[in-house]
């Protein structure tokens, strides 16, 4: 179990800790997670490998021809096929047969493992046992598919598929790497040596899934979806407009460390404004951070960069801050409405 999943053995939890947290040699497990969300919509309850061939190899070769490192591996033939296929070198018909045969030798019994052990309400089964590998969905997922969080899956695990692809491809010096935040089109971006901005993800699908689907200060259910009446906001949790006083003690305000996501009702009623949250509040950010930091991606390592090697360093620094906004802003602020959080 992840600290991401303790106090929190929910649906929800386990499958976001498969998506956040497994292991990132290649990125089949993205692949296979968008296609299994895609089938369970149909209701689809036994999937053929034959049929799962079809939707993961198309999200294979869809993010092949933006980056073409899929993998740490320094050679791939169900790679080189997809490769072939987008390149005009083989049909579909060809592709769907390697697919079948070479895509999924280790993702299905991979993908339901975290920290070296299954998750403990398993979402599919395997039946190979009569030569038409299958595979079969369990109660569970069909039950995470009535959840408020299914509309959100999607956007999360493409935003992961994607801060994991990009710290592949730039191959940028981690001590040096920094996710920027463009607050006027809410993306996270890089900027490579050259100085060439690399637009990665939308900042709400790749920080929705760390705080589990919920508004950092009340807790409530939040949606990434556009045109949702849960639409979530991107907030600084220390406000902004304490800028300049923590540029000089060394910290960006505008750094991914200080960015959540809140239900819009919080912004609406203007109760939140520049006021400081509650101190209380500082150890759910801290632990946000560490989620980030254990989910080894680009944002983890731009949170380090920006905040400390250690936990211990990091702790400190959030500290400092807080400590900065409460003295330019003296009122501290909590929602009027405010469930039990989970971390």
């Amino acid at each position: 179990m992840t600290e991401f999943q303790i106090n929190d053995p929910s649906l929800e939890s386990q499958w976001r800790a498969l998506i956040l947290f497994g292991k990132n040699s290649a990125t089949y497990k993205f692949a296979f997670a968008k296609s299994l969300l895609e089938l369970i919509e149909k209701e689809t309850t036994s999937i053929s490998l034959e049929e799962l061939a079809r939707p993961f190899s198309r999200n294979i070769t869809e993010h092949l021809k933006l980056s073409d490192k899929q993998g740490n591996s320094s050679s791939s033939k169900f790679l080189n096929f997809c490769r072939n296929y987008n390149n005009g070198i083989i049909d579909e018909a060809q592709l769907l047969k390697q697919t079948e045969k070479l895509g999924f030798v280790n993702v299905v019994d991979a993908f339901q493992n975290v920290n070296g052990g299954q998750i403990p309400n398993l979402f599919y089964e395997k039946d190979y046992s009569k030569g038409d590998k299958r595979i079969v969905i369990t109660d569970d997922l069909l039950r995470l598919k009535e959840s408020f969080h299914f509309q959100n899956f999607e956007n999360e695990t493409e935003a992961r598929w994607k801060l994991v692809e990009t710290a592949w491809n730039l191959q940028i010096n981690p001590n040096l790497l920094e996710v920027k935040y463009d607050e006027a089109a809410s993306l996270f971006f890089l900027e490579n040596d050259f100085m060439r901005r690399v637009d990665i993800t939308s900042v709400r699908d790749s920080l929705n899934g760390y705080q589990k689907g919920k508004c950092f200060y009340s807790f409530m259910d939040i949606s990434i979806i556009q045109g949702s009446p849960d639409i979530c906001h991107v907030d600084h949790f220390l406000p902004h407009v304490n800028k300049q006083f923590h540029a000089d003690a060394g910290a960006n305000i505008n750094g991914v460390w200080n960015l959540v996501l809140a239900h819009s009702s919080m912004n609406s009623t203007k109760e939140k404004g520049a006021k400081v949250p509650d101190r209380k509040f500082l150890k759910r950010l801290f632990n946000r951070n560490e989620f980030y930091i254990s989910s080894k991606h680009p944002l983890a390592e731009t949170i380090i960069n920006q905040t400390g090697k250690s936990k211990e360093v990091r702790r400190a620094f959030l500290e400092k801050q807080y400590n900065i906004a409460l003295e330019n802003s003296i009122v501290t602020w909590t929602p009027s409405e405010e469930l039990q959080g989970t971390f």
